[in-house]
């Protein structure tokens, strides 16, 4: 059965095109950092939000007409699964998204929830024998239902932590069956709301743990996929324990874990933290832990994470100065973890939606591409700390003094002329190469 009947494969017509449901500027053939931009780009569709999301807030009911919402149950999954291939395609997109509630309904017991698994998980691997799109990575929802209000892996509860854990020995043999590229951790609930009945050193261990045992099974059954933990302050936790890329990898350090993960940054989880997309996608890149994005964008408006898809070109050119920066995602990719807006409710805004997330992206690389090529950033952090590379600075950076040699170096010192920082004359010349590029 086809569910959108009206929309035919989405091609690149260039940015003369005046067909809505046409790239502009996203060429799956166009060369980046020596791939093809499909390659490189690598983008995903979050099973979630494109199929199983029905536009309901926390003041509202559902809007979104979706032509599979007429079936319940497993008829639905195997709907979904049926419209979710034929978007793929039309999309021409190399990757999907999903949690383990997202394919299939959960049953009356964990074999019921199991059984339902395997038959969706049967179906989408029928589809994926005839299909380019593969599956980038798979997850378990640890925060929905009811057992998870205090917590999954963190919970105060060992049976909870015991139906944690073989929900994701589940996960971990459907991303192998499926050939997941990946495998994600996004720690929903494991957090805490109030440190007065919390025990957390007991809570972190037993996430060390927990974490331990994954990478212990995947390595069992052969599974050898990258895995991946995604950073999130807040929401639905008051705090949660995987707060930012820099508090998660300080925790994989302690646990003696960064050996097998690295992080899905999400750039709206990035601003509910505090900080910029950019900053989110350099921390982990400095550090060699970029693994792949979940790409989409908040609301400054909003408080809360809003998951718009991505359209601010300056933030997809500072994102994607950072991933070229990182040579690519590797196995990981940018996956639209977005929803089109509860006011776009029709089938074919998911195409519109998608179409300019990815434009957005495209544009972001090709102008990325040119601020490195010309050395712009580089030559400006260059002179910035060109103090460093010789006399007092060198022997600081090379640990050949020490604070007597320092103290002596101070002393005869005069009054200290710093330089300035000149940020709007920087943010100026990155808005003339966004200019000149499109114009």
């Amino acid at each position: 059965m086809n569910y959108f009947n009206n929309i035919s494969k989405v091609k690149f017509e260039g940015a003369n095109s005046t067909n809505p449901l046409a790239f502009k500027y996203y060429n799956p053939e166009e060369m980046i950092n020596g791939k093809s931009m499909q390659e490189f780009m690598r983008f995903s569709i979050a099973y979630w939000h494109t199929f199983v999301g029905d536009g309901g807030d926390p003041f509202g009911q559902g809007t979104m007409i979706r032509p599979w919402n007429e079936y319940i149950g497993m008829d639905l999954a195997k709907a979904r699964v049926e419209a979710a291939f034929e978007l793929f395609e039309k999309l021409n997109v190399p990757f999907f998204c999903f949690h383990d509630s997202d394919i299939a309904p959960e049953g009356n017991n964990l074999k019921e929830t199991y059984d339902n698994l395997d038959k969706i998980v049967s179906m989408i691997k029928e589809y994926m024998k005839t299909s380019k799109t593969k599956l980038l990575w798979n997850t378990a929802n640890m925060f929905s239902h009811p057992r998870w209000l205090h917590g999954a892996a963190t919970a105060p509860n060992a049976d909870v932590f015991a139906y944690a854990a073989a929900k994701v020995k589940k996960g971990l043999e459907i991303g192998k069956e499926l050939g997941s590229e990946n495998y994600v951790f996004w720690g929903g609930r494991e957090g805490y709301e109030t440190l007065l009945n919390t025990n957390m050193k007991l809570e972190l261990d037993n996430l060390g743990r927990f974490f331990h045992m994954a990478k212990d099974y995947a390595k069992e059954i052969g599974f050898d996929a990258q895995f991946l933990i995604e950073p999130k302050p807040k929401e639905p936790t008051k705090h949660q324990y995987d707060f930012d890329v820099a508090t998660g990898l300080a925790f994989l350090h302690t646990y003696g874990l960064t050996d097998y993960f690295k992080f899905n940054v999400e750039a709206n989880h990035a601003t509910l933290a505090g900080h910029t997309f950019e900053h989110e996608l350099h921390v982990a890149r400095i550090n060699g832990m970029l693994g792949s994005v979940d790409a989409n964008q908040g609301d400054a408006l909003l408080g809360w994470d809003t998951d718009e898809f991505p359209t601010d070109l300056y933030s997809t050119t500072l994102a994607m100065y950072e991933i070229l920066k990182n040579g690519g995602l590797g196995t990981g990719g940018l996956n639209f973890d977005a929803k089109a807006r509860r006011g776009s409710f029709d089938p074919e805004d998911l195409f519109y939606a998608h179409i300019a997330g990815m434009d957005a992206f495209a544009i972001g690389a090709k102008v990325a591409q040119r601020l490195i090529k010309d050395k712009v950033l580089d030559k400006i952090v260059d002179e910035r700390y060109s103090s460093f590379k010789e006399g007092i600075g060198l022997e600081i950076v090379e640990g050949r003094t020490n604070f007597y040699k320092l103290e002596e170096y101070a002393l005869q010192l005069g009054e200290i002329q710093n330089k300035s920082g000149r940020q709007e004359k920087i943010k100026g010349i990155i808005n003339k190469y966004l200019l000149e590029a499109y114009l």
